[in-house]
């Protein structure tokens, strides 16, 4: 008994706009997905209690992802170019769902847009795995977001069209230029929202601290440690921190400009807690390589005289680059080459940064930031009301 085989012409497709409404579920979820981890990373650089939901570990971490100069394209962060992509597609999908569109006009162009979707996908997928280390979970939804969209495009133009690719994208292109009153309009408005969002989208993932002036009180505490501030402070706040530690670089900024608008009521104190394997005994496995080295930096220019600005500098630069140009930064900071070298192999300087290392160990602090304020230890942050009695 012979079993007859079903071609694909054979097999009816579902009526056009269970497809049709399908695309436009899947891209308005790509697009809040998107409008999600747009704020996500807004409140990651700019607010100090902020935490993802999916802040699980290491690995999945989207807090991570976000914090990293690869989530910045083209002065933009990620997601907002996925806000602007899904929005496009939209107006494509518009076009596509008209009558005159005969249920196959368009979706060669959707094609081509998902084609590039799920290109940029594969291309963040692989910076996650081997530049940071760490997946987020919504970007990953939107992943799945793109291969559908490019699997919806291509089924569409199955069930509804019999040209090739390349013929159905020609009488796209024709079919747009009949529409171009209509077409030329709407994507104008796009380009120039697009543009605007690009040029006066605010840099808020650049930390600056307040400029340091002859005025602003600095000094040595009689423990031997960096402070600025007030000489006689309502509230003073020893931080223990780490170069490489992105919560440490947002709350050290953080403090900074606290301190400026609160001069003399505010102290901050520096301490040294580099969670770098090579130097810290809590750390058992490779973590923040190089905060040991840059701490080393900081403490001879403290030796120097010089603190302040290096640290800021440091703190600045933190995540931006692998390697230090210890020569470049004496420049940039107006430091002496020779004399930053021969102190930082200086064994006080190294005796120094072990003390800092000891205290934290003996105060059992397991991460950074950490703050101490009256004798109480604070990870991670420092509680508003805190700040708020200290300044009353």
């Amino acid at each position: 008994m012979k079993i007859a085989k079903t071609k694909s012409k054979d097999i009816r497709p579902l009526p056009f706009g269970v497809y049709f409404w399908t695309v436009i579920m899947i891209t308005v979820i790509g697009l809040i997905v998107s409008i999600y981890l747009s704020v996500s990373h807004y409140r990651v650089y700019t607010d100090i209690g902020y935490q993802s939901f999916c802040a699980i570990s290491r690995a999945i971490n989207c807090d991570t992802v976000s914090q990293s100069s690869y989530s910045i394209f083209i002065n933009l962060p990620v997601p907002v170019w996925g806000v602007i992509g899904y929005g496009f597609l939209l107006l494509c999908l518009l076009l596509a769902g008209s009558k005159s569109a005969e249920k196959k006009r368009i979706w060669s162009i959707v094609f081509w847009i998902s084609l590039v979707f799920a290109c940029y996908s594969v291309i963040l997928a692989l910076v996650s795995t081997y530049l940071i280390s760490s997946y987020c979970i919504m970007c990953i939804v939107s992943y799945g977001v793109n291969l559908a969209l490019l699997f919806y495009a291509w089924l569409i133009r199955r069930r509804f069209s019999d040209a090739d690719l390349v013929k159905d994208t020609k009488e796209d292109i024709l079919y747009l230029w009949k529409k171009r009153t209509w077409s030329l309009a709407v994507f104008s408005l796009f380009i120039i929202s697009v543009m605007g969002i690009w040029i006066f989208y605010p840099v808020y993932w650049n930390f600056q601290a307040p400029l340091l002036s002859d005025s602003t009180p600095t000094g040595i505490s009689g423990a031997g440690h960096p402070w600025i501030g007030a000489e006689s402070p309502t509230l003073e706040i020893t931080e223990f921190a780490d170069y490489q530690c992105f919560q440490c670089k947002k709350m050290h900024f953080f403090l900074r400009q606290l301190v400026a608008k609160h001069p003399n009521k505010i102290r901050l104190v520096h301490r040294h807690y580099p969670m770098d394997h090579t130097v810290n005994p809590i750390v058992k496995e490779s973590f923040h390589e190089g905060s040991g080295a840059m701490a080393l930096i900081a403490i001879s220019a403290a030796r120097m005289n010089n603190f302040w600005p290096v640290n800021d500098y440091l703190f600045g630069i933190a995540g931006k680059t692998q390697v230090i140009e210890i020569k470049e930064l004496a420049e940039k900071v107006g430091l002496n080459y020779e004399e930053l070298k021969r102190t930082m192999s200086d064994h006080q300087t190294q005796i120094d940064l072990r003390r800092d290392i000891w205290k934290g160990n003996k105060l059992r602090i397991t991460g950074t930031p950490a703050y101490v304020i009256d004798g109480e230890i604070y990870q991670g942050q420092i509680p508003p009301e805190i700040i708020k009695k200290g300044l009353e």
